[in-house]
């Protein structure tokens, strides 16, 4: 079930929004959604804007994830190695969709922040997403989070939500370029913890080894 929600399906509509990429075309809530999040722009809304797409972009999410992969390494490898691909994984891959799909960016109105990459899919919106879910994954079972497994799953699911929008409120994106930013990055970070399990409590370190017909015998420097 986990695969099918969470990688399969998301997978499937990342396909279907690409191929209407490919094809030039548009779907039609689109452009009517973007005009109605932009139909009373305001001073504060412009900075807030400004603001969440700055936190949600590579300029803050690369070197906090960078941080954090020093924390996970010192921590436990299989951690490290975890986060390394599903959020580095994740920005190599926002790359290589967007050779593959260079879609261009909207120009409804005069944009308040340079872009000069292809629009489709949205770094920032899979960025935010990837960096969020890696993080809830690793920490989720752990019993101190426990009491705040939800809260921070709705804070940063809404931290993402925001990111997103604040690109459709400035004018850079598409709504499915925002919507395939969050499904790939969904399908990417599921993708790769499913076959990699890092949280998998890992049995204990052993004192002793098989003597053979003797059964086990304490190891050199070992209490007798």
């Amino acid at each position: 079930m986990v695969r099918l929600l969470g990688i399969l399906l998301p997978a499937a509509l990342v396909s279907v929004a690409a191929e209407s990429v490919q094809d030039g075309d548009r779907f039609p809530f689109e452009l009517p959604l973007m005009l109605a999040l932009h139909a009373h722009p305001t001073e504060l809304l412009n900075r807030l804007a400004i603001l969440f797409t700055d936190l949600g972009g590579v300029d803050v999410i690369a070197p906090l994830s960078a941080l954090l992969l020093a924390y996970f390494w010192f921590r436990q490898r299989p951690l490290a190695l975890f986060f390394a691909v599903s959020v580095g994984g994740s920005a190599l891959l926002t790359v290589l969709l967007k050779l593959l799909f260079p879609r261009g960016r909207p120009t409804l109105w005069p944009r308040l922040v340079a872009e000069s990459d292809a629009s489709f899919p949205s770094g920032h919106a899979m960025y935010s997403l990837a960096l969020v879910l890696a993080l809830l994954l690793l920490f989720w079972r752990t019993p101190r989070f426990v009491p705040w497994r939800w809260p921070a799953l709705v804070m940063g699911l809404a931290f993402s939500l925001v990111v997103g929008v604040s690109r459709l409120y400035l004018g850079v994106h598409y709504p499915s370029d925002v919507l395939a930013g969050w499904l790939t990055g969904l399908a990417w970070v599921l993708g790769v913890y499913l076959p990699m399990r890092p949280d998998r409590p890992r049995a204990p370190a052993t004192d002793t080894v098989d003597s053979g017909a003797g059964g086990s015998r304490d190891l050199p420097g070992t209490a007798q």
